[in-house]
């Protein structure tokens, strides 16, 4: 019973490296601009501004997404967007930098 009741309060870490290997898309929701200036390689450029009316270029609302962004605000916001338009697998990557350390 403790153990069940110590593992409600532990935080589950993400393994982003094996969601990676299952087939997730990193979406980097930075500007053109910060993506030309480096980016996780095979990642999907969508401005978080412009997510809403491009959603049509992540085709399948069941495969697992990893949002990332410069600081982890606007991929925090990509997140939300993506789960209230049906998307069910979202992760927030956080920052792109601390990310790519991770896969």
């Amino acid at each position: 019973m403790f153990e069940s009741i110590i593992n409600l309060f532990r935080k589950e870490k993400t393994d982003y490296a094996q969601l990676v290997k299952n087939g997730a898309i990193i979406l980097d929701v930075r500007s053109k601009g910060e993506y030309a200036g480096g980016h996780i390689r095979g990642s999907v450029n969508i401005n978080v501004e412009q997510l809403g009316s491009n959603l049509h270029k992540l085709k399948s609302k069941s495969k697992p997404i990893i949002t990332c962004c410069e600081s982890g605000m606007r991929s925090a916001a990509a997140k939300n967007i993506l789960k209230s338009n049906g998307y069910t697998d979202v992760y927030n990557g956080g920052s792109v930098h601390r990310l790519q350390n991770k896969l």
